[in-house]
């Protein structure tokens, strides 16, 4: 989302956010599809299997922290929306942009949460068992696969703050915040019905973007290919957002909300 340019207030529009979640949705399904081309390779996910100036975590680690160094210095991680999974990065080489004040200072952040998950849940789900030597490009693709899903994952304070902003239900929050009623703010957050129609539409874009296209005819969403054929399982798709980004969204907004009224 461009924070720079527009009202405020625009950028945290309901409407707004929802829009940006639609585009992640596409940005993370099209990054799947490129990890699930490699096999697992197992060695590039094991501490102390390569040694770069000391470095004794994983190649995925020592990779992903590099590239974050790189993108640090042209200031990706001032922009509001963004959270590195590095701890110590340089600062940037270009002069900081002016963003606006949109969320209420904060520390959160969940991204060991979202690497524990997908090395454990999503690349042998998505990927064939093996080992094609392939380390690099692998790698290359679990960072673009991780960086996206931090930022849709984050944008939960985005979300919170909107829904905070309700003059309707303003007073309701408040009170649940106040009483560090977590089930109740969950309550008030959660709405099923966007839940299951976000979920239809993952399993619908999945089933589109994973086909090989040709020059020739149309798309017949009745007479898909079957899941053999799809450059991605769907159902991985699918799961990847009911069991893991829809509930750490949700965390998200509810650590955020619980310091919404700190001094």
């Amino acid at each position: 989302m461009n924070f720079i340019s527009g009202k405020t207030e625009d950028s945290i529009s309901l409407p707004k956010l929802r829009d940006t979640l639609i585009r992640l949705e596409d940005t993370i399904i099209f990054a799947l599809i490129e990890r699930a081309q490699f096999s697992v390779n197992d060695n590039i996910y094991k501490p102390g299997m390569y040694k770069y100036d000391g470095f004794e975590g994983t190649f995925l680690e020592y990779f992903l922290s590099e590239v974050e160094k790189v993108h640090a210095k042209v200031r990706r991680y001032q922009s509001p929306d963004e959270y590195p999974f590095t701890g110590t990065l340089p600062d940037p080489i270009i002069p900081p942009l002016d963003y606006p004040q949109i969320l209420k200072p904060n520390n959160i952040n969940i991204n060991k949460k979202i690497m524990k998950f997908y090395l454990e849940n999503i690349v042998p789900s998505l990927c064939v068992t093996g080992d094609d030597q392939n380390y690099g490009s692998a790698a290359t693709k679990d960072v673009e696969c991780l960086q996206a899903l931090s930022q849709r994952i984050h944008y939960g304070k985005f979300v919170a703050e909107a829904k905070f902003l309700d003059p309707k239900l303003q007073p309701k929050y408040i009170e649940h915040i106040k009483n560090r009623d977590v089930k109740e703010l969950e309550n008030l957050l959660t709405d099923k019905r966007v839940e299951e129609a976000l979920l239809k539409r993952l399993r619908r874009k999945a089933l589109i973007y994973g086909q090989d296209i040709s020059e020739h005819g149309g798309l017949n969403l009745d007479n898909m290919q079957t899941t053999e054929q799809l450059k991605i399982n769907v159902d991985v798709v699918v799961e990847l957002y009911e069991k893991w980004v829809i509930p750490l969204t949700k965390e998200v907004e509810i650590e955020y909300l619980l310091i919404r009224l700190d001094e």
